[in-house]
């Protein structure tokens, strides 16, 4: 397995430990290392310059997040969702990601808010980056949508779902990741809580939302 990435020595092992999930989690979102593809230790610890040990904590935790999983035999694989679950995670996502848009629709500091929304879309404005710079932009547009509305549990919920975006993202292929990262599919969202419109951030968040599963499941299931 070839990981183009630089060997990470020379830091303490915790640091080894987030510098190893970092480099995985961005391997699986942009398909390096795609759905399905079995997780050799070996060759992993190789590629990453990290011990065994290190890069076992690692992976226990893209296994928490959902993005790595067992099979039948202890085998670790990158996560290959199904239509269903890519139905499910959506799903799941439009409720918590429409709370968030009708919670700023009547935030009194909303300029402020939309100011910091419209930076986040900036960054997704480049579509000659690295597809893994993008995948981190689509996804701190959404986080920060959260964030801004100051309900903690919102945030917590979002966060536990991100491993699973993730997935969604992987699951995509890079081509079809492009289309759903687009920053002019983000726009409508900042306008609608510009003008403090409830209905309508509603109606273009579960828009976005229920655009973006179509797509994927229907490559899958094409």
């Amino acid at each position: 397995m070839s990981l183009d990435v630089p060997a990470l020595s020379g830091v303490d092992r915790q640091t080894l430990r987030e510098q190893s999930l970092h480099k995985l989690r961005e391997a699986i979102s942009s398909g390096q290392l795609a759905p399905g593809t079995r997780l050799i230790e070996t060759e992993l610890s190789d590629a990453l310059s990290v011990s065994r040990g290190t890069l076992r904590e690692a992976l226990r935790h893209l296994v928490q997040e959902g993005l790595v999983v067992g099979d039948e035999r202890g085998r670790l694989l990158v996560r290959a969702l199904s239509p269903a679950e890519v139905d499910d995670i959506f799903a799941v996502r439009g409720a918590l990601e429409t709370l968030a848009v009708e919670t700023l629709c009547s935030a009194a500091d909303r300029t402020a808010i939309v100011q910091q929304l419209r930076a986040a879309v900036d960054k997704l404005r480049d579509p000659d980056q690295p597809i893994s710079e993008l995948v981190e932009a689509d996804l701190a547009f959404h986080r920060r949508l959260c964030e801004l509305t100051g309900n903690e549990t919102l945030v917590h919920s979002w966060q536990h779902l991100s491993g699973m975006t993730r997935a969604t993202i992987a699951r995509s292929g890079p081509e079809q990741a492009l289309r759903n990262m687009d920053w002019q599919r983000h726009t409508p969202i900042v306008d609608a809580i510009e003008a403090g419109d409830a209905s309508r951030a509603r109606e273009v968040m579960r828009g976005h939302m229920q655009e973006t599963a179509e797509r994927i499941v229907s490559l899958l299931q094409g």
